[in-house]
């Protein structure tokens, strides 16, 4: 079953080889597809559009100073040639985001070089304080996967259920299908290089509650692909997109149609492990 299971992951990430800066166009061509067939998820999913064609810009000149000079996968060491890249993001936030990070990223704009490095370092090291720091997120997001393409190994703290190749955490969860054999495979994806990794379908990628008694999972007939999956124990929750249905989905992009579950998980007094792309 573990043969197999690598088998498809393989088979499915080169059916996307893709350069991380084409892979964040591909995000931005879905979220502008899906803006057009929505209304409650609309402005969201039009941010989204723009946010993943900025971050491709961003990734696109990364992956030119790469070439240059290879980056180390030491954010302190990096960060220098990183931040005059950035400016992309930022504007883009500050002039098209929701009110609270518009906000957010104006005061940005004008920030000394150390402190702009603090935050994004404060980030990178998994301070408690930067867990919500979506700008700070968001423009580490093309640095690793300029890091994952290359291959080149962050160094950064690794647990169980976050990624193996970054230790992100986990912002949306996918099923798919096994080849000829029965079941699913529950891939997490990672909030900040993008990558994909195989998890216990019965486990909790936060706290690792294995009783299945203690992990509910919940869906909406308004919903059908979608399951929040949750944990008793730590009342965190990660939200799952079911591809062995329909292989369409984006799952990170998708999910922004079903943000009323979200909201009703919050309700219920779950906290996502990773915010989405909405902050929430």
């Amino acid at each position: 079953m573990r043969r197999e299971s690598a088998d498809v992951l393989r088979m499915i990430k080169a059916s996307r080889d893709l350069s991380p800066a084409a892979e964040l166009d591909r995000r931005a061509a879905r979220a502008t597809l899906l803006a057009g067939q929505t209304s409650t998820a609309h402005e969201p999913l039009l941010f989204a559009a723009l946010l993943y064609r900025v971050q491709s810009e961003f990734a696109a000149a990364i992956d030119q100073a790469q070439k240059t000079r290879r980056f180390t996968g030491h954010l302190d060491a990096d960060v220098d040639r990183l931040l005059p890249l950035s400016g992309g993001v930022i504007r883009a936030a500050a002039a098209h985001g929701p009110e609270q990070l518009a906000t957010d990223a104006r005061k940005r704009l004008g920030e000394e070089t150390a402190i702009a490095t603090a935050r994004l370092l404060a980030y990178w090291n998994g301070d408690s304080s930067a867990r919500e720091d979506y700008l700070s997120r968001a423009l580490l997001r093309p640095y690793g996967e300029i890091l994952r393409a290359h291959s080149v190994p962050p160094d950064r703290l690794h647990r169980q259920g976050h990624c193996p190749f970054c230790g992100g955490a986990p912002w949306i969860s996918s099923l798919i299908t096994m080849g000829d054999s029965e079941g699913a495979l529950r891939l997490l994806i990672c909030s900040l290089c993008g990558d994909e990794w195989n998890f216990n379908r019965v486990c909790c990628p936060s706290c690792h509650e294995d009783d299945p008694a203690k992990l509910p999972v919940y869906q909406s007939d308004a919903h059908p692909l979608v399951r929040i999956e949750s944990c008793e124990t730590c009342l965190r929750y990660v939200k799952s997109i079911d591809l062995t249905k329909d292989a369409r989905p984006v799952p990170e992009v998708d999910e922004l149609l079903s943000l009323s579950m979200d909201l009703w998980a919050i309700d219920e007094g779950f906290t996502r492990i990773e915010p989405g792309l909405a902050g929430i």
